[in-house]
C-alpha cells in the first residue's frame, strides 16, 4: 500500500467507486433473499491498480453511498463488511498479479464461500429472523452460487486478458 496517495489515484478510485454503484443498485437484480450485480468488475479494476486495502474501502465507500442513495432494502451493517472482505479478497489475488483461470476461479469461490454461502445468510438469518438452516434460505443462494462462480471467473478472465493492468498501473506508480 501507497503511504502518499496521488489526485489521479483518487479520482480514478471515484470514479470505480461511482461505477459499483451504478452496477450494484441501478443495474443490479436484488429480492429480500439475494442480490446479482456486476460490480465486481470495476472490483477487479481497483484490486489490479490499489490492491487490498484501498479496494476494500472503496468497496465500504460504495457500499454505503449506493445504500444510502438508492438502497432497495434496509441498510445492515453486515453486509457492507462483506463489501470490504470482498474487496480485500480481489486485492489479495489480483494487485500486481497476473490473471489466470486460477487465480480468478479460487477467488471467486472463496468469495462465494465466505459471503454467499456464509456471511450474507447470517445476516439475513438475523435480519429477518429466519432459522439459518432454513432451506428456503439455502436453495435459491446455492443455485445463485453456482451460476455466479462460472458467470464471475469467465467475465473476470476476460478483462483480465481484454485490459492492460500492467500499463495501466504505471500511471498510479509514476505519479
Amino acid at each position: 500500500m501507497e503511504k502518499k496517495i496521488s489526485v489521479y489515484s483518487i479520482s480514478t478510485m471515484g470514479l470505480l467507486v461511482a461505477l459499483m454503484i451504478v452496477l450494484s443498485q441501478v443495474f443490479g437484480f436484488e429480492t429480500q433473499l439475494i442480490k446479482i450485480t456486476f460490480d465486481f468488475i470495476p472490483q477487479l479494476v481497483l484490486a489490479s491498480l490499489f490492491g487490498p486495502f484501498w479496494t476494500g474501502m472503496c468497496a465500504v465507500v460504495a457500499d454505503l453511498i449506493g445504500s444510502t442513495l438508492l438502497g432497495k432494502g434496509a441498510f445492515f451493517i453486515g453486509f457492507t463488511l462483506n463489501s470490504f472482505i470482498s474487496g480485500w479478497l480481489y486485492g489479495k489475488f489480483f494487485y500486481k498479479k497476473e490473471i489466470t483461470l486460477k487465480s480468478a476461479f479460487t477467488c471467486v469461490l472463496l468469495n462465494t464461500i465466505i459471503i454467499s454461502l456464509f456471511l450474507t445468510p447470517l445476516w439475513l438469518s438475523i435480519m429477518y429472523n429466519i432459522p439459518f438452516t432454513d432451506p428456503k434460505l439455502w436453495a435459491i443462494r446455492i443455485v445463485k452460487a453456482i451460476i455466479m462462480l462460472v458467470v464471475q471467473t469467465g467475465v473476470i478472465v476476460f478483462f483480465g486478458k481484454a485490459v492492460p493492468f500492467k500499463s495501466i498501473a504505471h500511471r498510479y506508480i509514476a505519479r
